[in-house]
C-alpha cells in the first residue's frame, strides 16, 4: 500500500472545513484540521504536510502570515482558499508564497485536482535526474531540488522552483505564458489565469534579482544566459 498523502487544512468555518476533510478523506488523503492561523502553522511543523489548504482569512493570524512562516519553515506547496475575488488580493498570496488559489465558492472535485497537480508537481521534480543547471550565478540542483545565487542558497516555494526549472532548462528560449501554466501549474485554459505566472515572475526576480528573467512582451519570458 502507498504511504497515504497527508494534508493540512487551516480554515475556521467548521462547515467548510469539515466537507473539505470529509471529501479529502473519501479520495485517501490523511487530512489534519486547525481553525486559526497559530494553530496552522503549529500543525505544520508536527505534521509535515504534503499539501496545506490555507484559508485568507483567518482568527490569531492571516493567512498570508501563515503561508509565509510555513514557507520560511520547509518548502510545501500551498493552496490558498479565499472569498476575496479582486486580483490583487489572489496576486499578493501568490506573492508570499502561495503555490495556487481557488475564490470561494469552490468545486470540491476542482479541489481535489488541484491537490493532485500540486503533489504530481512535486514528484516530477523529484525525479528529473541528476543534472546541476547552471545559469550564470544561478545553480539549480535537481536531485536535492535547490537554488543557489552566487554560492549562496535561495528559498523558493515549490511552484518558484518548478517555474525557475522550465526556464533554466532552456536558457534563452522564449516561453509562453500558456505553456508555462501547462508545465507548471498543469493548467489546459490559461486565458484568464496568465497572471498567476506574472506574480510568480514577480517573486522569483525579487528572489534573484531583476536582471534574471526577461520579459517578452505580449508572448512570456526567458531566462536569458549571461
Amino acid at each position: 500500500m502507498p504511504e497515504r498523502r497527508i494534508i493540512v487544512v487551516v480554515e475556521d468555518d467548521e462547515t467548510i472545513a469539515h466537507a473539505v476533510q470529509s471529501r479529502l478523506t473519501a479520495e485517501g488523503f490523511d487530512v489534519h484540521l486547525a481553525a486559526d492561523g497559530p494553530r496552522g502553522v503549529q500543525l505544520c511543523v508536527e505534521v509535515r504536510p504534503d499539501v496545506v489548504v490555507l484559508d485568507r482569512l483567518l482568527p490569531g493570524m492571516d493567512g498570508l502570515e501563515v503561508c509565509r512562516r510555513v514557507q520560511a519553515a520547509r518548502p510545501v506547496p500551498v493552496l490558498m482558499l479565499t472569498a476575496l475575488a479582486e486580483e490583487t488580493d489572489v496576486l499578493v498570496g501568490l506573492g508570499v508564497g502561495a503555490d495556487d488559489y481557488m475564490t470561494k465558492p469552490f468545486s470540491p472535485r476542482e479541489l481535489v485536482a488541484r491537490i493532485h497537480a500540486l503533489i504530481r508537481r512535486v514528484e516530477r521534480g523529484q525525479s528529473s535526474g541528476t543534472e546541476t543547471l547552471r545559469i550564470g550565478d544561478i545553480e539549480v540542483d535537481t536531485v536535492e531540488r535547490r537554488v543557489r545565487l552566487h554560492g549562496d542558497a535561495v528559498h523558493l516555494t515549490p511552484t518558484e522552483y518548478e517555474l525557475l526549472l522550465r526556464l533554466a532548462e532552456r536558457p534563452g528560449q522564449v516561453l509562453d505564458r500558456d505553456r508555462l501554466l501547462n508545465d507548471v501549474w498543469g493548467w489546459s485554459d490559461g486565458a484568464s489565469t496568465t497572471r498567476t505566472v506574472d506574480s510568480h515572475v514577480r517573486a522569483l526576480r525579487r528572489k534573484l534579482g531583476d536582471g534574471v528573467i526577461r520579459t517578452v512582451h505580449g508572448v512570456g519570458y526567458a531566462l536569458d544566459k549571461p
